[in-house]
């Protein structure tokens, strides 16, 4: 393995002092360059485009957030200065070895709150390694979270396989992918959970006129038969448009996790309730009957629900939650019986949760018996 390494260490010395120092095309890229691109290796071009951030954002981000994007931690929540936007334009969409990636954006929030993007273009194969040194830099803050939406699954693979293919360590860093947290906020209310429909129909971003990524693969192979750049720079514009979308996917589950019930925004809320609940058990257990401000909120969304109206079979699986909390954290039977006694009112709830909340109430009732006959 040491063996493999050295050689590959060598091959790409040996690249590095055979290859040209400036661009080599044959094609005029003057379009380009006049659309703010310059220049940064071999074959490979970059820009930087300041755009208006989609939404404000608080500087303090709540621990919650943790519970709804839980690659983020509670103990080590980064500030926003940290996120960086990432997203990559490749030649297809399988995770292969044959698939480039071409076409790479960061995006950081400056401090007057605008979305500062960088772009690196990569304008033939010849120039990929330069393409990655010059993407690897934005990696090099340790500080840095990096932010996609199923990058993990994607985005990343790419980016390490190109980087293996061509000798480079990958890069290590903290990774915060949206795609999961969205399915469980959106799935049961759109279905169909990709980042342009989370964008349009959750959030009512306009990506009207907008080229679809899908196209981006046909788009740089025509430039690298044509030299042709109109829609190569359309796919540019694209990629910019999906830095400021994963940004505003991000600012709504803010949003969501400061005050999942005073936020304009829709999620299913049940299922945020109950997973809320389990991300706090799993964390803090019941061992500490003392609820910090994060179990606190989990709490009062379940509370919501039960009070609310929504239909009495979520309200009777929300009720056997509360029920089972506070019996087990508080050891509250009287309050816990209460819950139980509730549940027993709701009349469409169906026979199964009918018969569980009977046992639980005569349970609960012999508990509070056998406690009134010990105490003195």
């Amino acid at each position: 393995m040491a063996n493999l390494r050295d050689r590959l260490i060598r091959i790409q010395e040996q690249k590095k002092r055979e290859k040209p120092t400036e661009i080599i095309n044959s094609f005029d890229i003057s379009s380009l360059i006049d659309s703010g691109w310059e220049t940064c290796g071999f074959q490979t071009l970059k820009r930087e485009v300041t755009v208006a951030s989609p939404f404000k954002f608080n500087t303090l981000l709540p621990q919650s957030l943790a519970v709804i994007v839980p690659d983020l931690s509670v103990n080590n929540l980064p500030k926003l200065k940290d996120f960086v936007f990432f997203d990559l334009e490749t030649t297809g969409l399988s995770g292969g070895a044959g698939t480039v990636a071409f076409l790479a954006a960061f995006g950081k929030f400056s401090k007057n709150g605008k979305l500062c993007i960088t772009q690196y273009l990569l304008l033939d194969y010849s120039g990929e390694n330069d393409f990655l040194e010059a993407v690897l830099k934005e990696f090099s803050n340790e500080q840095t979270v990096i932010v996609s939406y199923n990058g993990k699954c994607f985005d990343s693979q790419i980016l390490k396989t190109r980087c293996l293919m061509n000798g480079i360590k990958p890069p290590e860093y903290r990774h915060a992918d949206l795609l999961h947290p969205a399915r469980r906020l959106w799935k049961n209310i759109i279905q169909d959970c990709s980042q342009g429909s989370v964008e349009t129909r959750i959030i009512g971003l306009d990506r009207s006129g907008d080229i679809p990524g899908a196209l981006a693969p046909e788009i740089w192979f025509e430039f690298l038969k044509t030299g042709r750049t109109e829609r190569l720079m359309g796919i540019c514009d694209h990629n910019i448009a999906d830095i400021k979308g994963l940004a505003s996917i991000l600012a709504v589950m803010i949003s969501i996790a400061s005050d999942p019930l005073d936020t304009k925004y829709q999620f299913d809320i049940t299922r945020i309730a109950l997973y809320w609940r389990d991300f706090c058990r799993r964390r803090y257990g019941y061992s500490n009957p003392e609820i910090n401000d994060l179990q606190l909120t989990g709490i009062k969304i379940l509370k919501h629900i039960a009070d609310s109206d929504f239909p009495d079979s979520i309200k009777a699986v929300v009720l056997r939650v509360l029920a089972i909390d506070i019996e087990r954290r508080k050891n509250d039977i009287a309050s816990a019986l209460k819950l139980v006694k509730q549940a027993l009112k709701l009349k469409n709830a169906g026979n199964f949760w009918l018969e569980y909340f009977e046992k639980k109430a005569q349970r609960l009732e012999k508990k509070l018996q056998k406690i009134s006959r010990s105490t003195p």
